[in-house]
């Protein structure tokens, strides 16, 4: 099994997932994800809603699947006429996506008038739904208030994102892409290698104010970072990415905050422990403006000199607190990968270190690591960085275990 597959295979093959399709544009989103919960390994049944059916037909479904779709409460091909009952004792999940704010509101009120609203309301597995609607039904106080009673009742909520809407509009509202719902179903779902584990990350660059508009960054993407986030989610653990500026999107399952500069990043790290992982991806600046000035410096044809002053080490200090996570390391290098690579980790006293060649790694979608622990090193040949991020997630599990 490649390591780069192995997390999703472990998590959703054989899972029986029924798969709720409500009225909106979105619905062709799901036929997609049932495209992907099946190449992934799961079992899917499509229960369809009569509004849904006048967006994708369930002629549609049924091929993605290989499984008839449920679409009334009245059907009497199950024998006794209780599917509603009967399909939810072997399901793992009900996943309804997109959920719209008609039926977010008749889950939050125990209403039960339909095949599908009937499966969630005599379910004995989990609920999780995806909603999308129009920004401002998003923001409206009912559905607010209907939200929040499915928090309270134990529905996971999924999404949703911020972005262009069918209507024209943008904003807060759109249903999950369903590459992401998907990721947010191994922790769910799976019982991920990481599963009950809380992991802290840096990604990205740091930004070191010079003056109001101008200061010192560097060419990190934060791709690595963010696919690092990604794989510990899928692998079941609690996330939280203390990013760089970048313009990524969060991966789903992840919980972001926002820095800028190194002392920033050090800070909100130290906010966030303990953790039982640390990994540091950040591109961290080594140093900073000894004193940023408060207004913009004109220029001059005199030139100009800057006293650069050592930036806090994150990893280092973190490595050496008394109740010290699991910290692994990255080094980008230029040159001598090997030898600067393994004498950073033996420095900062890392159980694991990833090292790289920056200049095949910066802003790229593809890396070629080298993993670096007691044991030795452990070369990942090229591939994409979510890959990459996946085999680092279960090379570190297996250390920490």
């Amino acid at each position: 099994m490649e390591s780069g597959q192995g997390i999703e295979t472990v998590s959703l093959a054989g899972k029986k997932i029924i798969l709720g399709v409500t009225g909106g544009i979105a619905a062709y989103k799901a036929a997609e994800l049932c495209r992907l919960l099946v190449k992934a390994g799961a079992e899917v049944q499509v229960a369809m809603t009569a509004a849904a059916q006048q967006f994708v037909t369930p002629l549609t479904f049924q091929a993605l699947s290989g499984r008839p779709v449920l679409a009334s409460l009245w059907d009497t091909a199950s024998g006794d006429g209780m599917a509603h009952i009967h399909l939810s004792r072997d399901a793992d999940l009900i996943l309804v996506a997109p959920a719209s704010a008609d039926f977010l509101a008749k889950l939050a009120h125990g209403r039960a008038d339909d095949l599908l609203t009937t499966l969630c309301l005599a379910r004995t597995c989990n609920l999780a739904v995806a909603p999308a609607m129009n920004r401002e039904m998003w923001a409206a106080a009912a559905t607010q208030r209907n939200l929040a009673q499915l928090r309270d009742d134990s529905v996971q909520v999924l999404g949703p994102a911020a972005g262009e809407q069918a209507c024209g509009e943008t904003g807060l509202g759109r249903m999950l892409e369903p590459a992401d719902i998907e990721v947010a179903l191994h922790g769910l779902l799976g019982k991920g290698v990481l599963a009950g584990k809380r992991v802290v990350i840096t990604a990205g660059p740091t930004f070191e104010a010079i003056d109001p508009v101008r200061g010192l960054t560097n060419l990190s993407s934060g791709k690595m970072g963010y696919a690092v986030a990604r794989a510990a989610a899928e692998a079941g653990a609690e996330v939280c990415l203390v990013s760089g500026p970048t313009c990524l999107a969060i991966p789903a399952g992840v919980r972001r905050v926002d820095v800028q500069s190194a002392a920033e990043m050090r800070d909100a790290v130290l906010r966030e422990l303990p953790s039982d992982v640390f990994i540091a991806v950040a591109a961290v600046a080594d140093y900073r403006v000894d004193a940023a000035a408060s207004q913009k410096i004109k220029k001059s044809a005199a030139g100009l000199t800057l006293n650069l002053v050592a930036n806090p080490d994150i990893l280092t200090e973190v490595a050496a607190l008394p109740d010290a996570p699991f910290c692994v390391g990255f080094a980008a290098e230029t040159e001598r990968l090997a030898e600067h690579a393994e004498a950073k980790r033996l420095k900062k006293k890392l159980p694991l270190l990833v090292g790289n060649l920056a200049q095949d790694t910066l802003g790229q979608d593809s890396a070629e690591l080298v993993l670096f622990d007691d044991q030795g090193r452990h070369p990942l040949s090229r591939a994409d960085k979510l890959s990459q991020a996946r085999h680092l997630v279960r090379h570190l599990a297996t250390l920490l275990n």
